[in-house]
């Protein structure tokens, strides 16, 4: 596992946006699972609007950790806030976009998304493997749609679940376990001291820290990277950038 902590979310967005850019670079199909949330649609700004001459977008596949049980075009949608800061303001196929179809039957949805994904990804180890998996994390320690009252949908024998958001019952289509650590990187991307409590718990494994699904990521290749802000870091004890 690797740590970098940067002064503010701005200068998250910027390097993450760089190691993207370096991570990318591989002449070859680049198949990435993005997230949603407010970390994320700060990098989604800055890759779009200072790197994207940077970025071979031919190569680059998105795919989605997870998506609300809501239409594309409501505001709920993390596919929309994608297509707002990120998709509309670079020039990739339309054929690379794969969406979670939100306005769908949810069971039906992550049945056909994890069939999706086992045709679309290479496999490792006989599991589809994503290049890079993008995760925020929750100030209750959630990542993708596996909060911590559902935490069995995590070790799930399927590549998607149907998760449930604790207080407002909002269904979401979510990849479970199985995909995210079979990925060959996996980034979190967490940034505000509202985070800093559970970030301390988690990447110090303190007591009870298996009883948040942030917990529980652990790519097999050991490729695990947080980016996060000072104030998301303010309880570790931590050099920063």
């Amino acid at each position: 596992m690797e740590i970098k902590v940067y002064q503010n979310k701005e200068k998250v967005a910027e390097e993450f946006s760089k190691y993207f850019i370096e991570k990318s670079s591989t002449k070859s199909p680049f198949h990435v699972a993005l997230s949603g949330g407010s970390t994320p649609k700060i990098v989604f700004d800055v890759l779009a609007e200072k790197f994207s001459d940077k970025v071979d977008w031919n190569l680059i596949h998105f795919y989605w950790g997870d998506e609300r049980c809501v239409a594309p075009d409501d505001d709920e949608s993390n596919y929309k806030m994608t297509v707002e800061h990120l998709l509309s303001k670079i020039n990739i196929p339309e054929k690379n976009i794969h969406r979670i179809k939100g306005e769908e039957n949810p069971k039906e949805e992550a049945k056909r998304y994890g069939e999706l994904l086992e045709d679309l990804l290479p496999k490792e180890l006989g599991l589809p493997q994503f290049d890079l998996v993008i995760l925020g994390m929750g100030d209750d320690g959630h990542t993708a749609s596996i909060f911590p009252h559902e935490l069995k949908l995590w070790v799930s024998p399927d590549n998607c679940e149907v998760a449930m958001h604790p207080e407002s019952g909002q269904l979401r289509v979510s990849l479970t376990g199985r995909i995210i650590n079979n990925a060959k990187t996996v980034t979190f991307l967490v940034t505000g001291e509202s985070k800093a409590e559970k970030v301390k718990v988690i990447i110090d494994r303190e007591e009870d820290y298996l009883d948040y699904p942030a917990s529980h990521v652990s790519p097999k290749t050991k490729d695990l990277v947080w980016f996060l802000d000072a104030a998301a870091a303010k309880l570790l004890t931590l050099d920063q950038s």
